[in-house]
């Protein structure tokens, strides 16, 4: 497109990162499975799950119509701990929905925050009987990172790659790719303006 300079079209990409999530986007709703995962190098003899160090904590939700998946939200954490992933279940999901986790007991208070809550499985150990449809939604972000970004992707940029990732996935079953680039251009219009010193590259 004739850009000057590649910092330049790296300004646009980021600027069409931001304009694929929408101010006020409905949330989640009805059966949606939650489960966290890591995202960062692989270290070998460290420790694996919740608190491996040298890695940022994703939470992944993803609802769930029948046999199949319906759209999925990704959000950066701090911890897992219950006040960090109960706020975070608020922010991705409707109120009365029916959260499906693990036995972690970060989330058993769900119910105190209007959910309905399910626990699928008790053991919360990572490697064996994963939530089945975030598992497969957490493996295809990590391996989209790996192989298109090849695993570079700063952690203080992070979120706005999983937004992305969310915008793609939440769309797979377009049979145009030029309406998906028509709709991310309707929500660049209505996106506020983002600044160079708000892209924190």
């Amino acid at each position: 497109m004739g850009f000057g300079s590649y910092h330049t079209a790296w300004e646009w990409l980021h600027r069409m990162r931001r304009a694929m999530v929408l101010p006020g986007r409905s949330l989640l709703n009805g059966e949606v499975e939650v489960d966290e995962t890591f995202i960062g190098g692989v270290k070998s003899g460290g420790k694996r799950g919740r608190g491996a160090p040298g890695k940022v904590l994703v939470m992944v939700a993803a609802e769930i119509r029948g046999r199949r998946m319906g759209r999925i939200r990704l959000q950066l954490i701090p911890d897992a701990t219950g006040p960090t992933l109960l706020d975070a279940v608020e922010g991705l999901a409707e109120s009365g929905s029916d959260i499906v986790t693990d036995g972690w007991s970060g989330y058993a208070g769900l119910p105190k925050r209007r959910f309905h809550h399910t626990v699928s499985r008790h053991d919360q150990s990572v490697g064996e009987n994963l939530l089945p449809h975030v598992d497969l939604v957490a493996s295809l972000l990590k391996r989209w990172l790996l192989g298109t970004h090849h695993g570079a992707v700063g952690h203080h940029l992070l979120q706005f790659y999983l937004d992305e990732f969310a915008f793609r996935f939440n769309r797979r079953t377009s049979t145009s790719r030029g309406l998906l680039f028509y709709r991310l251009l309707q929500q660049a219009m209505v996106h506020p303006p983002v600044p160079v010193a708000d892209l924190n590259l």
